[in-house]
This record gives C-alpha cells, sequence and structure tokens, in this order.
C-alpha cells in the first residue's frame, strides 16, 4: 500500500434522479457531465487531471494536488448554479437538473483496488447524501445548487477569505443515521441566505426555566447563531 495524498474531494449528486424515466435519465446524465465540465472550465479547474469514480446520478473526484481549495469552495457552486438555472428555462420540473455539491479535503489512498480507501471519501459521499443538504435544496425552489463544505473547510477557508458570505451559510449537523455518521458541516445555496431558513433564537429564559435549550433543524452562523452552551437536537434527520 503507497503512502496516502492529501487531495481536495468533491461529491455531486442529482436531486429525485431515481424518479426519472430512461429517457430523462440519459438527458440528465448529459447536462450534468457539461455542466460540470463548463463549470470547472470557466473557474479555471481542468477536470482531465481529475480522478472520477462515476454513478449514475453524480460523481466522486479526487482533484489534483495543488488544487486550490478557494476556488472550489467559494466558485463552483455559484457558477453550477448560474449554467443549471440556463440550462433548466423552460424545462418541465421532472427534466430539470439540480445538484447537491460536498466539499472536503483529506488523506486518500490513491492505489486501492476497487477505489479510494479513505475516511475523507466516505466522508464528503455521506456530506452530499446527507438529508440536511437535500431538505437545504428543498427550501429553496428557485436554486439550483446546495453546497455543503466540511467543518474544517469552513473554517480554514470560507471563514478567513470570505469569497462567499459566511453568514449566508447555516451551521448544521449532517447525520445517517443507519450509517452511523454524524459530522459539523456548513450548508450554503447560491442566491440565497441559508441562515435564514434557520429557527428564530430561543425566547429568554424564565427564573423557572431549564438552563440547557431544545432546538428543532439546525443553527445559523452569523447574526442569528445560538449562544454557547446550547443543546441542539435535529428531529428532522
Amino acid at each position: 500500500m503507497q503512502d496516502p495524498h492529501r487531495r481536495v474531494l468533491v461529491a455531486a449528486d442529482m436531486e429525485s434522479y431515481s424518479k426519472r424515466n430512461n429517457v430523462l435519465q440519459h438527458r440528465a446524465q448529459v447536462a450534468f457531465r457539461r455542466i460540470m465540465d463548463d463549470a470547472t472550465t470557466e473557474v479555471g479547474l481542468d477536470r482531465v487531471d481529475w480522478l472520477i469514480q462515476q454513478g449514475g446520478d453524480g460523481e466522486l473526484a479526487v482533484l489534483p494536488a495543488g488544487t486550490s481549495e478557494r476556488t472550489v469552495a467559494a466558485k463552483l457552486a455559484p457558477v453550477a448554479d448560474r449554467l443549471l438555472r440556463e440550462h433548466n428555462q423552460g424545462l418541465e420540473p421532472e427534466a430539470r437538473v439540480r445538484l447537491r455539491l460536498a466539499v472536503h479535503q483529506g488523506l486518500v489512498h490513491l492505489d486501492g483496488a476497487n477505489g479510494f480507501p479513505s475516511d475523507a471519501v466516505v466522508h464528503v459521499c455521506r456530506l452530499v447524501d446527507s438529508p440536511q443538504l437535500k431538505r437545504a435544496l428543498r427550501d429553496f425552489p428557485g436554486a439550483n445548487v446546495a453546497l455543503v463544505v466540511s467543518d474544517s473547510l469552513y473554517r480554514e477557508v470560507i471563514e478567513h477569505y470570505r469569497d462567499l458570505r459566511p453568514e449566508h451559510f447555516v451551521h448544521t449537523r449532517a447525520e445517517i443515521a443507519d450509517k452511523g455518521f454524524s459530522a459539523a458541516a456548513w450548508i450554503y445555496v447560491p442566491g440565497e441566505n441559508a441562515a435564514s431558513a434557520s429557527p428564530p433564537p430561543p425566547k429568554q429564559q424564565g427564573p423557572t426555566e431549564s438552563a440547557a435549550q431544545i432546538f428543532t433543524g439546525i443553527t445559523a452562523n452569523g447574526p442569528a447563531q445560538f449562544g454557547n452552551h446550547n443543546t441542539m437536537r435535529n428531529t428532522h434527520g
């Protein structure tokens, strides 16, 4: 087994792909490939060098060494959203292509016999398939892309460089119970304020109320961020 390599990872998945008939699945695949090719070219990435595991409804990509995390995290989703908005004009709802994107980074073994052995690969795949990201795309029907980034990527890239507005990200716990997966993550919807869909701040505690508050859904970063020492229970996962 060779030593692992630290790489940027991108997972993409189409919304409602399995509900399409064969013809619409074929068209969606063609559109997906073209949109990803065009979006990466526009932001200055070369997909020729990507290591890609294709799936009918999406893909997992291991990007080349030296790829800009800022470019992937901040530019890919907004450009893909715009290109899909152009593509989807005039199409019936069942024919439209909408994407979930996840971005993470970590150590990856590139010499696997049947894929890429890596906890980071598992992590990014779980993020893109999380109910929390699926719900975010449903919550904004006018959007064509919903992006989730790992907690480490948010804190190292989004917070520091602010190519996208951090206050428009919503902090959530991405959970897939039957996979035993639970991880902090941040969701962004291009052209929208994802934090606006979060629950309002809790009411002021009275003298007889418990010191711990129970929230539903997800917490927001920025002006609506909950204070320290609160408890969050996700009732949607």
